[in-house]
């Protein structure tokens, strides 16, 4: 038997190829000569860049940048064998670089993620992926177009200080200094949400939250967010508030399109793209997917659903493991997901379930192993 296996990352618990070596071990416990293939997935957020570089024999690159409150950081970034650098503006600007009583996407700023961009072409990028999950920000990418020589302008003509509570002074917008070499490169962002950059459903009302906004933030956030799109629309003559993807990532996702001419993706397709899994699934006869929790968005654009409809043109049965099987997980059947397991084995807390991972994964594993054997013994009652 040849068994693809293509998961995510168990967030909190194993990294993306740390659950694929768990599965394999458990298939190889019921089935020992079974040729199982394990490819390290993602879908944009937590985890592209090492997924992309594991499955392509890649190499990191160390940077230092700056961090989301204006501070040095060591960032990094993938550089793939074929010249692709491969980005997570997270390791630049990421939420989990701000201590949470210091919490405030007024002030955070992306201006690392645009000096990561420009280490990536000082190192001879043509193409750039780019994740862009888990910010800290929520400045609409003006500290990253900032980073790579846009000038943000106020009314006495001094460049504007780093945060998103500064957006609504800008009066002019200088592209004269912006680096020439990203005439040169494709950027694709990875982006696994659909949010417009204002509104109710827009980067600050949606995620400023969660990045230590008050609701009084929230509205100055989205009314810096909606000038600034504005004088976007305004100067450059591009409209991108209203762009499914422009309000990910506290608005990064507008300010690659407008100072990166970048292209927006579904996150999941631009990693099994990257890695061709394509390839993969063509040598396989049964897809072993999975993630931490299982449930109504995993249909929307996350790594199991990516999985199953790549899956499904050739006809490949899929099984997906996860920690948790929340509400909505039925959608998955009708994207061709054959079966859900849980790898939970009993009543456990949080706490253990997540110090057990490991073993836990295998043993779900090595159960849904003997489950298919025993499957096949059955009569054709179908």
């Amino acid at each position: 038997m040849r068994v693809l296996v293509a998961v995510d990352s168990f967030k909190g618990s194993l990294s993306s190829s740390e659950a694929g070596r768990a599965i394999t071990a458990g298939i190889h416990r019921v089935l020992p000569d079974a040729a199982v293939t394990a490819v390290p997935m993602a879908d944009g957020g937590e985890g592209t860049v090492e997924a992309l570089i594991t499955a392509t024999g890649g190499r990191t690159v160390p940077v230092s940048v700056t961090g989301p409150l204006g501070y040095p950081v060591e960032a990094w970034f993938g550089l793939l064998p074929d010249g692709t650098a491969a980005l997570e503006m997270a390791a630049a600007s990421g939420l989990t670089l701000v201590p949470e009583e210091k919490r405030n996407p007024c002030i955070t700023t992306t201006f690392g993620t645009g000096e990561l961009i420009r280490a990536a072409l000082d190192h001879g990028a043509k193409r750039i992926i780019m994740g862009i999950g888990g910010s800290a920000t929520n400045d609409g990418g003006a500290g990253m177009a900032q980073a790579l020589g846009v000038r943000l302008l106020d009314a006495g003509g001094k460049d504007l200080g780093y945060g998103g509570g500064l957006l609504g002074r800008l009066c002019r917008i200088d592209m004269s200094g912006l680096d020439h070499r990203l005439r040169e490169v494709k950027i694709e962002v990875a982006c696994d949400v659909q949010n417009p950059l204002c509104g109710s459903c827009g980067a600050s009302a949606v995620y400023g939250p969660q990045k230590g906004a008050t609701p009084e933030m929230v509205e100055t956030l989205d009314a810096g967010l909606r000038f600034f799109a504005g004088c976007i629309e305004e100067q450059l003559g591009l409209e991108v508030a209203g762009i499914p993807g422009s309000g990910a990532a506290g608005g990064l996702g507008a300010g690659l399109l407008a100072f990166a001419g970048a292209e927006l993706k579904s996150g999941v397709n631009l990693v099994l793209d990257a890695v061709n899994i394509d390839s993969y699934l063509q040598q396989t006869d049964l897809v072993i997917t999975g993630e931490g929790q299982l449930d109504g968005q995993s249909a929307c654009g996350k790594v199991p659903a990516g999985v199953a409809v790549r899956a499904a043109r050739y006809g490949l049965p899929v099984i997906a493991l996860a920690g948790n099987i929340g509400p909505g997980a039925d959608s998955l059947y009708r994207l061709g997901i054959s079966a859900v397991v849980t790898i939970v084995s009993g009543p456990m807390g949080l706490n253990e379930a997540l110090d057990r991972a490991f073993e836990l994964t295998s043993d779900a594993a090595a159960r849904t192993m003997r489950l298919l054997m025993a499957g096949q013994k059955l009569p054709r009652l179908f």
